[in-house]
């Protein structure tokens, strides 16, 4: 399992200084030198270490089976590799800031209002996409397109523009007109594909190792939200001719971007054209340590169990998924292989639908857990159900608080205010650290920080009267609940936390 994350910017170098660091560490006997080598080489003896020994351990740290696997990322980096960062650097060209400004980038740049700066350009500059094929795919422009690959039909397959894109690539991560003809957009795609280009191209966006594809750009979503991320106007259009033209259904980014609402439409889709199955396509051989298809669906598993989407656990048990076996083997933080049956999940999360389901498709009745059954009954705010429990293992609440310390974080963002309100009785901490956006334990923020950069007044004012503290800051940001408040434009949750004393603007 993974102990380190890989920079942005990943380079060969780096890791041969840090593997020689690692030796000579590990030859003067340095503590945490020996514990990393024993928890990713536990064979191995620290007498005279080999340098070949010492990169197999930094490979391990970063997710990798090899020292030549980690050789074989960094090659795919330098080929396929895309930063961010280029989506915040302004072009002076016309044509390739309306590129910049029209794309979906996946970084803080996104939004509504960027693209309405693209949409005037076209008209402040007549001939803008009479000589670049990025601009005229991101304005879907199939005459321009046309013109342009007749004269030269290679360009469908050179990168180039402000962003560094092939145009089928610009053409799927367009968000510049809402309103733009279906028939318009599928021209486009049509030209492109039968100039040559690839329907699974894709970039390592910050030379993160799940890539982002065609598709991905397509479907739209991520961590931003709809509004800031929108999917294609005519995504479901766009895609089935991508798919229909060979492009993989197992699209870990789109899976994970599209995730986090309840929407399963994508999912239909793909269901049809194979997702689940197969070898993975052209970018799992790129990258062998990504997940397997079946390990994908896994995932979205665990998720939709955790976060309450009992539609989506139907779906995926109709199409197969595994959901009988424990989660095991390593996986994201926020979906560990921590031994845990689904059904086990979903009654440790308050989902009795979702249980309940599970086990009339043959899901295996998981062993007796007083802590799960405890955690449950306080997930349904069944007071009685938690007295029963009490009353059987008069342990069981100093268990549940030593096994789940941030659990009223993950309650905030999950659960009703009365569950809130019982874990506090508990003695469960209300200014614990957690995570708001998975039931694991990583000391991230408080229930105060998610209740107010969700814009929550009601759960916000009942946090504060159990004795939230405003005034504590967060891991990731070093935040208060005040600043989420401002930084996601949530006004009733600033005012209450005003009135209530917490600080002003962070540093």
């Amino acid at each position: 399992m993974p102990t380190l994350d890989l920079p942005d910017r990943p380079h060969l170098d780096s890791f041969r200084r840090q593997a020689r660091a690692l030796q000579r560490a590990v030859r003067a006997g340095e503590p945490r030198a020996l514990s990393r080598l024993a928890l990713h080489h536990p064979g191995a003896v620290p007498d005279g270490l080999r340098l070949s020994t010492a990169q197999l351990v930094v490979a391990r740290e970063y997710g990798f089976a090899s020292w030549s696997r980690l050789l074989r990322y960094l090659e795919t980096v330098a080929e396929h590799g895309w930063e961010t960062r280029l989506g915040a650097v302004a072009a002076a060209d016309p044509a390739e800031e309306f590129c910049r400004l029209g794309c979906l980038t996946y970084s803080g740049e996104d939004g509504p209002e960027r693209w309405a700066l693209a949409r005037r350009l076209p008209a402040e500059h007549p001939d803008l996409l009479s000589g670049n094929v990025f601009a005229a795919a991101t304005a879907a422009d199939p005459d321009a397109v046309g013109r342009l690959l007749a004269e030269r039909p290679e360009r469908a397959v050179e990168r180039g523009g402000p962003l560094g894109w092939r145009p089928l690539f610009h053409l799927a991560y367009s968000r510049v007109d809402p309103e733009v003809p279906v028939d318009r957009v599928l021209a486009v795609a049509r030209l492109l594909l039968d100039a040559g280009a690839d329907p699974n191209d894709g970039y390592l966006f910050d030379a993160l190792p799940s890539p982002f594809t065609v598709l991905t750009g397509v479907f739209g979503h991520g961590e931003s939200g709809a509004r800031r991320q929108p999917r294609h106007p005519h995504w479901r259009e766009l895609a089935t001719l991508l798919l229909d033209a060979g492009a993989d259904p197992n699209d870990a980014q789109t899976l994970y971007n599209r995730m986090f609402a309840p929407d399963d439409s994508h999912l239909e889709l793909l269901f049809e054209y194979g997702l689940g199955t197969g070898d993975g396509g052209p970018w799992r051989a790129r990258i062998p340590e990504s997940a397997s298809p079946e390990r994908l669906l896994r995932v979205q598993l665990r998720w939709a169990i955790e976060h309450h989407q009992p539609a989506r656990v139907r779906l995926l048990v109709e199409h197969g998924v595994d959901f009988r076996s424990p989660f095991e083997g390593d996986g994201p933080v926020w979906s560990p292989g921590d031994g845990r049956t689904p059904v086990d999940l979903a009654l440790l999360t308050g989902g009795s639908e979702i249980a309940d389901h599970l086990l009339a498709a043959g899901a295996p009745q998981p062993p007796e857990d007083p802590v799960r059954d405890l955690i449950a009954a306080v997930f349904r705010a069944d007071r009685a159900a938690v007295e029963r429990v009490r009353e059987g293992r008069p342990d069981v609440v100093e268990g549940a608080r030593h096994d789940r310390p941030g659990l009223v974080v993950w309650a905030a963002a999950s659960a009703s205010v009365e569950t809130v309100e019982l874990l506090v009785e508990l003695g469960f901490d209300v200014n614990a650290y957690g995570r708001a956006d998975a039931p694991v334990e990583q000391p991230w923020e408080t229930a105060l920080h998610h209740s107010a950069g969700n814009g929550d007044v009601d759960l916000t004012r009942r946090l504060l009267d159990l004795g939230a503290d405003p005034e504590l800051r967060d891991q990731r940001f070093d935040a208060t609940p005040l600043d989420w408040a401002r930084r996601f434009q949530h006004q009733a949750t600033v005012e209450l936390l005003g009135r209530r004393g917490s600080v002003g603007p962070s540093h």
